[in-house]
């Protein structure tokens, strides 16, 4: 587990990163998103990656792991979202969007944990067509619970949908650093 979470935790640093210079080059503009949008965001670019993966080619310059690093912070978005609850025009300081990130990786990151110790690590052996395809499945969840006016019968809500999409794409992100995609 100590190489998972070493890994893991500069997976998401990478995406941390790149997240906290944004906010400092364009604010918090995100916090006007409502759910739908950021799973529209997310499902552009799990279907770029897609679309990558089945053509074998590509003509913008983004790569298949800046489009995992997008999908982990736009869940992270999510759940910040849900967190504060109604999207509005807001300014956030960012030490306090950067504890909201790192809050909602923590719980992520804790989850991840759990379903590690259950389910053995089986995501190490899963291939990256995988990965796109479960967080476009995931992706799907939302909008079914959303047109269910955010309730489930027996299922998870929206933030485990999020919480399982940010943690796919930490894991294809893993898995390419270690060059098995």
């Amino acid at each position: 587990m100590a190489n998972t979470n070493l890994q893991y935790d500069q997976a998401i640093g990478q995406s941390r990163d790149i997240f906290i210079k944004k906010t400092k080059d364009y604010g918090t503009a995100w916090r006007v998103l409502r759910t739908i949008s950021v799973v529209d965001q997310i499902f552009i670019k799990a279907l770029r990656i897609r679309t990558i993966q089945d053509l074998h080619t590509q003509k913008v310059g983004d790569d298949i792991a800046s489009e995992f690093k997008g999908i982990v912070n736009y869940a992270v978005i999510g759940l910040m979202q849900l967190e504060l609850g109604s999207p509005m025009v807001e300014d956030l300081p960012v030490e306090q969007v950067d504890a909201l990130y790192q809050k909602s990786v923590a719980f992520a990151k804790d989850t991840m944990l759990d379903k590690n110790h259950d389910y053995g690590e089986a995501w190490r052996e899963m291939s990256q067509q995988s990965f796109a395809d479960l967080i476009l499945m995931k992706l799907m969840r939302i909008k079914q619970i959303l047109g269910n006016e955010g309730k489930t019968l027996v299922s998870e809500g929206i933030d485990a949908n999020y919480v399982d999409i940010l943690n796919y794409a930490a894991f294809a992100l893993i898995l390419m650093d270690e060059g098995k995609h």
